[in-house]
């Protein structure tokens, strides 16, 4: 436990910045899940619109700096990817 006033505040902003980082990438990996669920029952109309949802969740995890910009562009890709091949 730090004894520093600085110390004591910053902890309490790393935990807020903490819940916050993990409460947008929980959000971004459930609508990936509810995507390639769409995708593995076959179900093309539930998937296009879920994947738009799934881009922009993965679009703003990006832009907050909960992940990268690679790893959004890679998470896009292979989500594309998918919906093309269903189609």
């Amino acid at each position: 436990m730090p004894n520093i006033k600085s110390a004591i505040k910053r902890t309490k902003i790393i935990e807020k910045k903490t819940l916050r980082n993990n409460m947008i990438k929980s959000e971004y990996r459930t609508a990936i899940k509810k995507f390639e669920a769409a995708i593995e029952a076959g179900n093309a109309e539930e998937a296009q619109k879920l994947y738009s949802e799934a881009t922009k969740q993965v679009d703003m995890a990006c832009s907050k700096g909960v992940i990268v910009k690679n790893t959004a562009a890679r998470k896009k890709s292979t989500m594309s990817k998918k919906l093309n091949s269903m189609n």
